[in-house]
């Protein structure tokens, strides 16, 4: 017969409880506690009975995820790696996809087929910090993204200020001065454009470089053609620059192509930083210097998380904030 989770703590020496615990990969557990329950679990080839389990608390074993847009790399890499991680903890993964607009946003948070689900990962792209109460809702909710701070849910996200400035003062530390930006959103400080930006200018402030408003290419998305068109309008206007930072990868690509029409050698007259850390930014030509934002533990502990709140409601509000380091390629000196 199957192996049964009273097994496993019969097994380890320790309540069913904890072994649930360490199933659902639980903080706050002892690391010797852990590995006894890990090795049960390996002996006796238990597997959790998801079927039976979900029957007994009136669960789905579902999740929902929704993001603004699969088309962007950033987006569908990151589903991916949230379904690896809800299928290692026994959860399955609908995905939605919201358009980017407000409206989409918040209509799904207020979906009847979420009923269906057990809990959702929220990436939104347009609600704001004056949205913050649509998301109080009556079930488990695990914020993504950078629109929304401080508000009644969990939130695991990137370090976007500091990881722009590092990007920023990579390439000034090689020997750039007149270093563009590409993807700028008029007039936005909350959410990735903004706080991108932000950390452009600090990184500028701090090296003594004067801001020069030239210089920063307004982007409405951020696809490749976006930034193909943008990266063509700076260089139609005249203005002077020795390095390119990009507001993400997908609008890199655009300004390599942008570049390469124009007769501009990448890194010899032009160096080129992304950010997101997609899988294609390393089989570009030339590949492509990026940041890394965490995308991968940003997935992991989001999950991590959802299915910590779903087994209790009642755990303390987090924000969680994921690690970032410069990626350097071919595109960078």
């Amino acid at each position: 017969m199957a192996a049964t989770l009273k097994d496993v703590a019969r097994k380890a020496g320790v309540s069913i409880k904890t072994v649930s615990n360490v199933i659902h990969d639980y903080p706050h557990i002892r690391p010797a506690t852990r590995e006894r329950v890990e090795r049960a679990i390996e002996a006796l080839g238990y597997t959790p009975n998801q079927t039976a389990r979900n029957l007994r608390s009136g669960r789905t074993g579902v999740i929902a995820l929704a993001v603004p847009d699969l088309a962007l790399s950033y987006f569908a890499e990151l589903a991916g790696l949230v379904i690896a991680e809800a299928e290692r903890l026994g959860l399955s993964v609908q995905v939605e996809q919201t358009g980017g607009t407000r409206e989409r946003e918040i209509e799904l948070l207020r979906a009847p087929r979420l009923r269906m689900t057990d809990g959702l990962l929220f990436s939104p792209l347009e609600m704001s910090q004056d949205d913050a109460a649509q998301l109080r809702v009556d079930y488990p909710l695990v914020l993504l993204g950078e629109r929304i701070f401080d508000g009644p849910a969990d939130h695991v996200t990137m370090r976007n200020t500091e990881a722009a400035r590092a990007a920023t003062e990579f390439l000034v530390e090689r020997g750039r001065r007149r270093i563009a930006l590409v993807g700028a959103h008029e007039g936005e400080v909350i959410g990735s454009a903004g706080l991108r930006l932000a950390g452009y200018r600090e990184a500028l402030e701090a090296q003594g470089i004067g801001w020069d408003e030239a210089l920063v290419a307004p982007a409405g998305a951020w696809h490749r053609i976006d930034g193909l068109r943008a990266t063509r309008d700076l260089i139609a206007s005249g203005v002077d620059f020795d390095a390119l930072f990009a507001l993400n990868d997908t609008l890199a690509f655009g300004a390599l192509r942008a570049l390469e029409e124009a007769g501009r050698s990448v890194p010899g007259d032009v160096a080129v930083v992304g950010f997101d850390a997609v899988d294609e930014s390393a089989f570009s030509i030339p590949a492509l210097t990026t940041v890394d934002p965490g995308r991968e533990w940003i997935a992991q502990q989001a999950v991590r998380r959802i299915a910590q709140r779903i087994e209790d409601p009642g755990i303390d509000v987090q924000t969680m904030f994921a690690d970032y380091r410069v990626v350097a390629r071919e595109s960078t000196p």
